[in-house]
């Protein structure tokens, strides 16, 4: 069934989304948001968790998932299923088995992997016997049950029948101890010297302590190699494609989610930073680019997308998120539910739209979602605040404001106001319809109040088409 922050800089990328929405109940007025359960707890499984989401070279979505006996993960006899939909994500076939054995040997943590080259579709999960990630033993022996091994699955047939692999032995130091697939999607590269390459992230145990590193392979997943561990710090991470070619790393990481970037196609990675524009509670999340085939020359082509819940102790409050600057700022949000969610998978549709599936309701259900960029409310834009040098107490001065068109539409005529202080006094400018790349220089005009001193800050908010932007400065007053 359907169902219905400010940033002190004087130069700054950022636009602000001026509402919220939630996914069940009544979605937005004009229902760009809907969304319904693929999996409920007792329907074919007692439970189900861990959510992965991508659409075919033919336009089928397919989600995976796992189907277990208990919330535990691995060790235990958890199975990875799968459902598509060949019609947007409309509706979709029934559940389909992907991989399940007998206990006690299980497979689960699905990531989903679509090379656009072959249209061959990968799902990466974990396999165990007796052991899981924190007990698993060293080495790389494809036979050793205390050791959890790297498989996945590959489908020529859009989705329908799968062939399994084990590739422990190509990816695995022997070295390291746990090791899985973080679940929800990996990505090809689409340029640069190793365009075509595919990369899968997991989380590794080395001496006591967990890190990221991208599988790779450069033969359309013949053969696999692992790139160099970063951390510690690591967790369940994703990557994606940057305009410039780098690939940024986004990690699991409480209070805020770390990222690290590699300029080598996901072998090596720089050292972990706090992104403290994306609070985590530690719970896995998803990172894409929303046109992955746009020129860098394109204004599509810096735009990403970020799903994960935005809230720093629990896992609740499932958002979205984008960028318009390569994960740069994070300025657009709008909550998809306020309620107790986990972890989520993005993926573009044919038609533009996003897909996204999480987990819904303390575990309850496998819930998909779909918006469009109007959903989200936000444009893109650069705001440059320039205010005069010094300001003096009860006198008049104007902040010259640049406004910058960062989206590939025409903006219709908008409006500058400052917020300032109290006793200050200012008015609102018009700005000028700005076609794509198009900027306008605007001065507005501020009264300092007459016991006004040190500094202030102001902040100035465009606003056009019921959107709106905001960018802030620090004015200097003297006596």
């Amino acid at each position: 069934m359907h169902r219905r922050v400010p940033v002190a800089l004087l130069s700054v990328a950022v636009l602000v989304s001026a509402a919220t929405g939630t996914a069940h109940g009544a979605p937005a007025d004009s229902e760009e948001l809907t969304s319904q359960d693929l999996a409920a707890n007792g329907v074919g499984s007692p439970y189900y968790r861990i959510p992965a989401l991508t659409t075919s070279v033919e336009g089928t979505l397919l989600a995976a998932y796992d189907a277990r006996p208990t919330l535990g993960d691995l060790p235990g006899n958890l199975g990875v299923v799968l459902r598509r939909s060949t019609d947007g994500g409309v509706t979709w076939q029934a559940q389909q088995v992907v991989r399940k054995d007998a206990a006690p040997k299980g497979h689960g943590d699905p990531s989903l992997l679509v090379d656009r080259t072959t249209g061959r579709i990968f799902v990466f999960y974990a396999s165990s016997v007796n052991q899981g990630f924190p007990g698993s033993g060293t080495g790389n022996d494809e036979s050793d049950p205390d050791i959890l091994q790297a498989d996945y699955g590959y489908s020529d047939d859009d989705g329908l029948t799968w062939t399994h692999r084990r590739i422990t032995e190509q990816i695995k130091d022997p070295a390291w101890a746990g090791m899985f697939a973080a679940s929800g999607e990996g990505i090809q590269l689409r340029r640069g010297p190793h365009k075509g390459r595919l990369l899968q992230q997991y989380a590794v145990r080395i001496d006591g302590a967990n890190y990221a590193a991208s599988a790779y392979s450069d033969d359309h997943g013949a053969t696999w190699k692992m790139g160099n561990p970063v951390g510690p710090g690591g967790d369940e991470n994703k990557t994606v494609e940057l305009s410039d070619g780098r690939i940024m790393l986004n990690n699991r990481s409480k209070p805020y989610r770390t990222i690290a970037y590699s300029t080598d196609g996901g072998v090596n990675y720089t050292p972990f930073t706090q992104d403290t524009q994306l609070t985590d509670p530690a719970n896995n999340a998803s990172i894409m680019r929303y046109d992955a085939e746009a020129p860098a020359s394109h204004p599509q082509s810096s735009w990403l997308l970020f799903s994960n819940t935005e809230d720093a102790a629990a896992r609740r409050n499932l958002t979205v998120k984008m960028s318009c600057d390569n994960g740069r700022t994070w300025p657009i949000r709008k909550v998809v539910d306020p309620g107790s969610a986990a972890y989520s998978t993005l993926t573009r549709l044919p038609n533009g739209r996003v897909g996204l599936l999480y987990e819904r309701g303390d575990y309850a259900h496998i819930t998909y979602a779909s918006f469009d960029l109007d959903w989200l409310g936000g444009t893109c834009a650069d705001i440059t605040i320039a205010p005069p040098a010094r300001l003096k107490a009860g006198a008049s001065g104007e902040l010259e404001v640049r406004v910058v068109n960062r989206m590939d539409t025409r903006r219709a005529q908008g409006t500058i106001d400052l917020t300032v202080p109290a006793g200050w006094t200012t008015r609102q400018v018009a700005v000028p319809a700005l076609d794509p790349g198009q900027g306008a220089t605007v001065r507005v005009p501020v009264t300092a109040a007459q016991d006004a001193s040190g500094s202030a800050g102001v902040t100035a908010t465009y606003r056009t088409g019921g959107k709106r932007a905001a960018g802030s400065a620090t004015v200097a007053i003297t006596p």
